[in-house]
């Protein structure tokens, strides 16, 4: 029997799972380092957080959910429809909760994984699913260990966080930000947003679902499907706008501006909220709450520098102290750091730490060479900048699955030629370079200047690549 283990039991996670936990032949085991399944969805519970991917879509193909109560589901609808998930799928029974790996080596035959407390499992296949949203980025700011009030990053928000009446200061203006800062106005007595770069926003079409739609939903699933296939329609502009096409960016362009028109009449505040780096630098983010939120007069959208925390609040390059009570940092994830902390050492005791040390690459972003028997979910270069990452995570699991089942079939290692790797990333990365990220800022490249996040092209364009695992591409 073919062991496999799985790291990480997020959406990606449970894809993979999904994908081979019906094979008799394969003996599968998750581990989680939380309490329960669901990634950024159980980590994520800041006030206002929800999906920024229409319902239809930000789901998996294979279990739509007829119970979603509006198009854009907050983030508790999520959690519970991916614990549903992974409970009807018989993965649930499967997951190891409360295990954090710390090492997995390459043995020559096997993996050897070690987790947290030193306990070891053997597995013949390896799949890390941990995600590219997985460790939050906290920017080291001077004086950031004096502040005297909450310091909270948005990924590690609770219950009893400060909020009523007090001065908020938020820095960053991602998608974690403009869910939250809306989310908070009124209530607080004051929101100071320290931006660095304005987004690019869209309205955002929300509604909630009637009765009628949820009954059609249940007695004709088809529905749902048609949906699905609408919703993907429209991730096709953005998608086309974000990669080169004149007429898309055009069209999705007018569109942020006529917004940023109709919702910001101050001269001076729209010219602060108004993008000065090409479409898809950051992801772009469909909100109607953000830009009327930043018009309040108790809030105030700050472009000055951050030169230092003080015991009393924020200062920044002109002088100028903004106190808070409340310090809210909604700055992202450290996306480019794939794998870390977890110590991976493949053939001849090569790190991947070392292999990746100028950028994190693998084929398809799923396998890399040296590496037998390791498959990654969300690896490098498979992000998507405008349409549901869960479609990538399906993807890969299916690719995955037909890898593992040529590992019980006896192909073993099962390790991906070095030419057909580097090929891979040069296409990548010369793509890339001649794509709206060169003259982007540094979220999606590490300190060598290479992209390590972002796919390049179109999903459908993945999908097709990675629909079919080629045997010539492995050793």
């Amino acid at each position: 029997m073919t062991r496999v283990v799985i790291i990480g039991a997020g959406f990606g996670g449970i894809a993979a799972a999904a994908a081979i936990v019906r094979d008799d032949d394969i003996d599968l085991v998750v581990l989680e380092k939380a309490d329960r399944v669901g990634g950024v969805w159980r980590d994520n519970t800041y006030p206002g957080c929800a999906c920024d991917i229409p319902a239809p879509l930000y789901s998996y193909s294979f279990a739509m959910n007829p119970n979603w109560t509006r198009r854009f589901p907050p983030h508790r609808e999520i959690q519970a429809y991916i614990e549903d998930c992974a409970a009807r799928l018989g993965i649930t029974e499967r997951i190891r909760f409360g295990t954090e790996v710390t090492d997995a080596t390459w043995t020559g035959a096997h993996w050897v994984i070690t987790m947290n407390g030193g306990e070891t499992l053997e597995a013949d296949v390896l799949i890390p699913a941990v995600g590219q949203l997985s460790r939050p980025a906290i920017p080291s700011l001077p004086g950031a260990e004096t502040f005297q009030g909450t310091a909270v990053h948005t990924a590690h928000w609770t219950p009893d966080v400060p909020i009523s009446g007090k001065r908020i200061a938020v820095i960053g203006t991602g998608a974690s930000a403009i869910q939250l800062v809306p989310a908070i106005a009124g209530d607080a007595a004051h929101v100071s947003v320290f931006q660095r770069t304005p987004p690019w926003t869209l309205p955002k079409p929300d509604r909630r679902y009637g009765r009628a739609r949820l009954s059609a939903y249940r007695k004709w699933p088809s529905l749902m499907r048609a949906s699905r296939a609408g919703t993907w329609l429209l991730t096709l502009v953005t998608g086309a706008a974000v990669t080169g096409n004149r007429v898309a960016d055009a069209l999705v362009r007018g569109i942020s501006h006529l917004q940023r028109r109709v919702q910001v009449r101050d001269p001076e505040l729209r010219a602060k909220v108004t993008p000065d780096e090409p479409m898809g630098c950051k992801r772009v983010l469909f909100t109607n709450a953000w830009l009327p939120a930043l018009a309040r007069p108790d809030v105030d959208l700050i472009t000055e520098k951050i030169v230092a925390v003080t015991e009393n609040g924020i200062r920044t390059a002109d002088g100028a102290d903004h106190p808070c009570d409340v310090l809210v940092y909604g700055t992202g994830f450290a996306a480019t750091e794939f794998l870390v902390p977890i110590r991976v050492t493949g053939r001849d005791g090569v790190l991947l730490s070392e292999v990746w040390r100028e950028g994190a690459h693998a084929y398809l972003g799923i396998t890399v060479p040296g590496f037998p028997n390791l498959f990654l979910v969300y690896g490098p270069n498979t992000n998507t900048g405008n349409t549901s990452v869960i479609y990538f995570h399906e993807t890969q699991a299916r690719y995955i699955a037909q890898a593992v089942r040529r590992v019980a079939l006896g192909d073993r290692p099962f390790e991906v030629r070095t030419e057909r790797a580097t090929d891979y990333d040069q296409e990548m990365q010369t793509r890339l370079a001649g794509s709206v990220w060169t003259g982007c800022q540094s979220w999606y490249r590490t300190a060598t200047g290479r992209v390590v996040t972002n796919w390049p092209g179109k999903a459908q364009e993945y999908r097709r690549r990675a629909a079919r695992l080629d045997p010539a591409d492995f050793r």
